[in-house]
């Protein structure tokens, strides 16, 4: 039972090994051109960031006349009626709901497949050149220090790809904090113009981590493809004579 076991674990790796390798000689040089023709299409290519920008659908109510005390009293009246509801207290837009920018989140739906495979590839050719590290002996181990400095930079980029996810998603949350400002306080113009410069800014932001990630792929590939033979096999097996 136990070799059979010890079968299938061997024959995991070996598949495992040819997978990774595919990865960094096939599907690399096709995510690297693909990744740059995307940020060479239209869809990155803006010049007037003002594009980027959406109506929001927060209508700006006529000013209440404060100086009238009929008016005022309305207010209050309007106020005690509002303290008599039970629950919690929410802001009527009357124009219905608040549309995210339908421009962004189309690049978004693009780019969030793109970072989360660059993760899983990472992790995989992590898993890859661990296993291909060998037992650890005294002296000869300079394939090993490329190994590692390989596990390193695999490391890296894993990390700086899923931080562009925690990007994404801090974005819809301080975009709806601003529109929820912008619903409480209508007549703050600063407020919709704040909106507009956060759109403008993750659009620039986007665009970099497409960017980013073509250029994490060209440095992974470049940097395996010329330490293979030492990733491979870091010892040799015959060790030359000084003499």
């Amino acid at each position: 039972m136990s070799f059979c076991k010890d079968d299938k674990v061997k024959d995991f790796k070996e598949h495992f090994c040819k997978e990774a390798e595919t990865i960094v000689t096939d599907d690399f040089p096709k995510k690297i051109i693909q990744l740059d023709e995307l940020l060479k299409s239209d869809m990155f290519q803006c010049e007037d960031l003002t594009l980027m920008h959406m109506t929001l659908n927060v209508p700006v109510p006529d000013p209440v006349i404060v100086n009238s005390h009929q008016s005022e009293a309305k207010r209050r009246k309007l106020e005690h009626s509002l303290d008599d509801i039970q629950g919690t207290k929410v802001y009527l837009n009357p124009a219905g709901m608040v549309t995210c920018n339908t421009k962004l989140t189309k690049i978004i739906e693009v780019m969030k497949p793109e970072i989360r495979t660059l993760v899983e590839k990472c992790n995989m050719l992590k898993m890859w050149v661990q296993l291909l590290i060998p037992r650890i002996e005294d002296g000869n181990n300079f394939g090993v220090s490329i190994q590692e400095d390989t596990l390193g930079e695999l490391r890296q980029y894993e990390s700086e790809a899923a931080a562009y996810l925690d990007q994404i998603s801090r974005y819809f949350i301080t975009r709806g904090k601003l529109v929820s400002k912008v619903a409480k306080y209508p007549h703050v113009e600063d407020y919709r113009r704040a909106v507009e410069e956060m759109d403008e800014k993750e659009f620039i932001s986007l665009r970099l981590v497409c960017c980013e990630l073509r250029n994490s792929y060209a440095a992974l590939h470049d940097l395996i493809v010329k330490n293979i033979e030492k990733i491979k096999t870091p010892r040799t097996n015959n060790a030359e004579s000084l003499y």
